[in-house]
C-alpha cells in the first residue's frame, strides 16, 4: 500500500470540515488542481457549505454533499458558471477517503458538489477531479457514514449535516471572498422570515368562516355586506342572439423583449445590491454599538479605580478622625498580603536555587579532592625506592614524635605516616603453573589429523594383507 503514496504528490493545504457525524480533516492538492482548491476554499470562507446535508451515500462508493437544496441537482461554483476538469496523472482514485468533484454526467461541468471514496474506485479516475485526501483518524469518521440506512433513491434516511469548515492551511491567500458567513447567515435567516410571513398570509387568506351555521348571541355578528350569494343567470339560447353575447376573454401572453429582459434582471441585481447594504450597514451598526459599549465600560472602570484610589488616599489622609469616617482595616491590607506571598516564594525560590548551587560546590571540591589525592599516590609510586626501608626506625621516629595526644584528644594515636602510599603488592610469578594452567584449559582437536590417522591405519591394513596373501603364493610356487 505504501507504494500507492508515493507516487502522489505533495499536498498544500488543509481544511477540516466539521459535521454532525464528527471531523472529517482534508488534505488538498491546490498545485496540481488550482481550480478545483481554489472554488473549494473560497466557498468554504462564503459558509456556501454551512449547514448542508450528505444527499447522497452508495455503500461501498461515495457519499456525496456540497448541494445547498440537499436535491443533487443544485449548487454553484465560486466563478459564476462550471469550472473545466483538471485531471493529473499522479492522482488516481485507488483507496478510499480520496475527495473529488460531482459532475452533471458530463465534462467540465463542476460547481460546487464534492464526494468522498468509500472504497477503490477506478472508474472514476480521468472522469472526476481527484482534488484532496482524508486524512489521520477521521477517515473512520467517513467509514461510519458509508453505513448509514438509505432509501432506494441512494438517499440517507438521517443524513449528516456540515456544521462548518475551517480552514487550516490556505494555498491561495489571495482569495476575497463574495459575502461573509455572517451576512450569508443572515440572508438565509431573512428569506426564511419571509418565506414564513408570506405562508401565514397565505394561510389568513384561506381561512373562511362559516356563515351556515347558526349564531347563539356570544358569536360575532355577520355584517349584511359581508354576505353575498351568486346566482346563476338563467338564459334561453333560442331566445338570444349570439352576435350579441360577449364573448370569453382569453389571456395573451407576449414575451418581453431582450431590452426589458436585461432591465428587470438589472432592478433584481439593483434589489440584491441594496439587500446586501442594509445587512452590512446593520452590522457595521452592531460593531459600532459593541466598540460604544466597549469604551463605556472601560471608562467606567476607569472611574472606579480612580475613586477607590481616591477613597484609600482620604483613609490615609484622615486618620485622626475616625469617630466620622469608618475604622480602617486592622492588620495588613489585602495588596501587602500578596507582597508578602510573592517576596516569600521569591524567597523559597532563591533558597532553592542557593541549596542547588551549594550540592554543585559541594561535588566540585569533592572531585578536586580526589583529584588531588590521585596526583599524591602517583607522586609518592615515582619516588618510591626499590626497597623498602626497615620498619624499626619508623617505629623509633613515631616514639621520638610521641604516640599519644594531650588535651581533648587525650589517649588517640596519631597517624600521620604517608609511607603507606608507597608500597607495592607483588607476588612471584610461577611460569610453569601458568603453562600448566593453559595445557589443562586448551585441548587441541584437530578433525582432520584424526582423519589422517585413520587413513594411516587403514592403508596399514591394506599394505598386511598385500604382504599375507604374497607370502601365501611364494609358498605354493616353491612347493
Amino acid at each position: 500500500m505504501s507504494n500507492l503514496y508515493v507516487t502522489e504528490p505533495a499536498t498544500n493545504g488543509k481544511v477540516v470540515v466539521e459535521t454532525t457525524a464528527g471531523d472529517i480533516e482534508i488534505e488538498l492538492w491546490g498545485r496540481e488542481c488550482p481550480k478545483a482548491v481554489r472554488n473549494f476554499i473560497a466557498l468554504s470562507m462564503e459558509g456556501y457549505y454551512d449547514g448542508v446535508i450528505f444527499h447522497r451515500l452508495v455503500p461501498g462508493f461515495i457519499i456525496q454533499t456540497g448541494d445547498p437544496t440537499g436535491t443533487g441537482t443544485g449548487g454553484d461554483s465560486f466563478y459564476g458558471e462550471p469550472f473545466a476538469d483538471e485531471i493529473h496523472g499522479r492522482l488516481k482514485f485507488n483507496r478510499r477517503g480520496l475527495v473529488g468533484m460531482a459532475n452533471r454526467s458530463q465534462r467540465n461541468t463542476n460547481t460546487s458538489q464534492w464526494f468522498i471514496t468509500l472504497d477503490k474506485a477506478e472508474e472514476l479516475t480521468g472522469r472526476h477531479t481527484m482534488f484532496g485526501q482524508v486524512m489521520g483518524n477521521t477517515i473512520y469518521n467517513v467509514v461510519d457514514m458509508g453505513q448509514l440506512e438509505i432509501d432506494a433513491e441512494e438517499r440517507p434516511l438521517h443524513p449528516p449535516r456540515i456544521k462548518t469548515i475551517r480552514i487550516i492551511e490556505n494555498p491561495f491567500p489571495d482569495i476575497v471572498p463574495r459575502i461573509t458567513a455572517a451576512e450569508r447567515r443572515a440572508q438565509q435567516q431573512a428569506r426564511l422570515d419571509a418565506k414564513r410571513d408570506l405562508e401565514q398570509r397565505e394561510k389568513r387568506a384561506k381561512a373562511k368562516k362559516n356563515t351556515g351555521l347558526l349564531s347563539f348571541g356570544e358569536a360575532e355578528e355577520i355584517p349584511e355586506e359581508a354576505i353575498t350569494v351568486k346566482k346563476k343567470g338563467i338564459t334561453r339560447t333560442d331566445l338570444v342572439d349570439p352576435a350579441d353575447v360577449p364573448k370569453k376573454p382569453v389571456e395573451s401572453y407576449v414575451e418581453l423583449p431582450e431590452s426589458l429582459k436585461g432591465l428587470a434582471n438589472g432592478k433584481k441585481e439593483e434589489r440584491k445590491a441594496v439587500d446586501l447594504k442594509a445587512i452590512r450597514a446593520k452590522h457595521e451598526k452592531e460593531k459600532m454599538g459593541d466598540e460604544i459599549a466597549r469604551q463605556a465600560e472601560i471608562r467606567r472602570m476607569e472611574d472606579s479605580l480612580r475613586a477607590l484610589k481616591k477613597r484609600q488616599g482620604n483613609d490615609s489622609d484622615s486618620d485622626s478622625d475616625s469617630s466620622t469616617r469608618r475604622k480602617r482595616r486592622k492588620g495588613p491590607s489585602y495588596l501587602e498580603q500578596e507582597l508578602s506571598k510573592y517576596a516569600a516564594g521569591r524567597g523559597r525560590a532563591a533558597a532553592r536555587s542557593a541549596n542547588k548551587r551549594g550540592r554543585r560546590d559541594e561535588e566540585e571540591d569533592l572531585l578536586l579532592q580526589l583529584g588531588e589525592f590521585t596526583k599524591r599516590v602517583a607522586a609518592m609510586g615515582e619516588e618510591s625506592p626499590r626497597e623498602e626501608a626497615p620498619e624499626e626506625p619508623q617505629a623509633d621516629k613515631s616514639q621520638e614524635e610521641g604516640e599519644m595526644i594531650t588535651g581533648d584528644t587525650e589517649g588517640l594515636e596519631t597517624d600521620d605516616d604517608v609511607g603507606w602510599m608507597k608500597h607495592q603488592l607483588k607476588f612471584i610469578v610461577d611460569e610453569k603453573e601458568l603453562t600448566r594452567r593453559a595445557e589443562d584449559e586448551y585441548a587441541v582437536i584437530d578433525p582432520r589429523a584424526k582423519a589422517r590417522q585413520l587413513a594411516q591405519e587403514h592403508s596399514k591394513e591394506k599394505e598386511g594383507q598385500r604382504r599375507g596373501t604374497r607370502t601365501v603364493a611364494d609358498v605354493g610356487r616353491r612347493k
